[in-house]
């Protein structure tokens, strides 16, 4: 095992190419395109053996990923923002036909307005699709995600695709010290690819079905589907078991960090994970009970493992980065479904930020401590709440003032 300093971009690359993908069918799109463009310069090399194919577009990049696995490859492909919601249909298709395969989405924030900055506004679109979800926090974490996404998807009892999430820019560009594992200690820990568990067998608990007619079949089929991503819970804690025991680095369905005592809990996914952990730290040393939890998989939601952690509590912090149009906060809404009527549930406290890329500074957190310091002493629970600044409104207004003071040309409607 040697150390490397790697983006996140690099480090996905580093993932398949240990993971040993076949086949490679991509399409470019910022932030993501640095992945394709490494794997691309390795096969051409030779350095790494397999296929890259690019297609004209994500829906035919997803299609031919679904072809592939089906037939018993080990397919990787990545995408970002509108290429994840461009190959939104076959993203539903790859779960129903069982094609077990992994798709990296490196997060940015959907039009309208354009940006490339980060949010998961993208990926929290395809939650309900029936592909796994991961959500990686560090560049060490994406490389790792990838290899434990191969043996959840290749699992005989799930057989479903897998997505694992990056934020772009700040992971996919971002250079952090990586342990890349040798060629043969990986293989100890993901083998061959055994397509054999394709071809359908009356005895196992999975089924796979393309075109159906009638309700009665579909509805078969779509829970089969369900049942399928809830056993990767179980599957997930004995796999990452292994790979401690291969690789000394060790990973959970929820990370607690600094949750021993913690009355009141910030829970978020994502990089910006690690800027919480620096205020948790200071509020501590202030004096303040606060921890973290962070969900690695949100997709199967991890129940169980989230109520074990907060109930009992006085206070949950959920930072959302992604805004569900007349709802809220996604994360926020799920949780709620898993603390809903439990008499030791703590109050829960929505906050929306870091949309299309916006930091989230340590002030920020510690002023949702003192928020939810507020709401636990007098028991009134605030509206959610978008973390914005005074100095931020005004620049928005002076932008404002200057498109609707701009001088227009002859004709040009007011």
């Amino acid at each position: 095992m040697t150390r490397h300093l790697l983006s996140g971009n690099a480090a996905a690359a580093w993932g398949a190419r240990l993971a040993r993908a076949d086949y490679v069918p991509a399409f470019p799109i910022t932030p993501q395109t640095e992945i394709i463009e490494t794997l691309a310069g390795w096969i051409e090399s030779g350095a790494m053996p397999g296929r890259l194919t690019l297609l004209e577009s994500e829906h035919s990049m997803l299609t031919a990923a679904c072809a592939a696995a089906v037939t018993g490859v080990r397919v990787f492909t990545a995408t970002s923002s509108q290429g994840l919601l461009y190959a939104l249909e076959m993203i539903y298709a790859a779960p129903g036909l069982r094609a077990p395969f992994v798709l990296v989405n490196v997060s940015r924030g959907v039009q309208t307005p354009v940006t490339l900055e980060p949010d998961h506004t993208d990926v929290l679109a395809a939650r309900d699709s029936g592909f796994l979800q991961l959500h990686c926090a560090t560049c060490q974490e994406v490389l790792d995600s990838i290899l434990i996404a191969y043996r959840l998807a290749e699992h005989p009892d799930i057989r479903l695709p897998v997505l694992v999430n990056l934020d772009g820019f700040y992971l996919s560009f971002t250079r952090e010290p990586v342990l890349l594992p040798s060629v043969e200690q990986t293989a100890r820990f993901l083998p061959p690819f055994a397509p054999e568990h394709l071809r359908f067998r009356a005895d196992q608990p999975v089924a796979e079905g393309a075109a159906v007619l009638g309700s009665a079949a579909y509805s078969y089929f779509r829970y089969q589907s369900h049942l399928a991503a809830l056993a990767a819970l179980p599957a997930f804690e004995a796999i990452c078991a292994e790979f401690d025991t291969v690789f000394g680095r060790s990973y959970s369905i929820v990370e607690a960090y600094r949750m021993e005592d913690a009355d009141n809990v910030f829970l978020m996914i994502g990089s910006f994970a690690t800027k919480a952990k620096v205020a948790v730290d200071r509020l501590r040393d202030a004096g303040r009970r606060v921890g973290l939890l962070r969900p690695r998989l949100t997709r199967p939601w991890p129940e169980a493992g989230l109520q074990r952690w907060l109930l009992g509590r006085r206070t949950v912090m959920v930072v959302d980065q992604n805004l569900s149009m007349g709802k809220g906060g996604v994360l926020a809404t799920e949780l709620a479904s898993s603390l809903y009527g439990r008499p030791d549930a703590p109050r829960l406290l929505s906050f929306i930020g870091g949309l299309g890329g916006r930091d989230i500074g340590v002030e920020e957190f510690h002023e949702m401590a003192a928020i939810a310091q507020r709401s636990a002493d007098t028991g009134a629970t605030p509206p959610p709440r978008l973390l914005y600044t005074a100095d931020e409104l005004r620049e928005v207004r002076k932008l404002q003032a200057i498109a609707h003071n701009a001088p227009r040309r002859a004709g040009e409607p007011s």
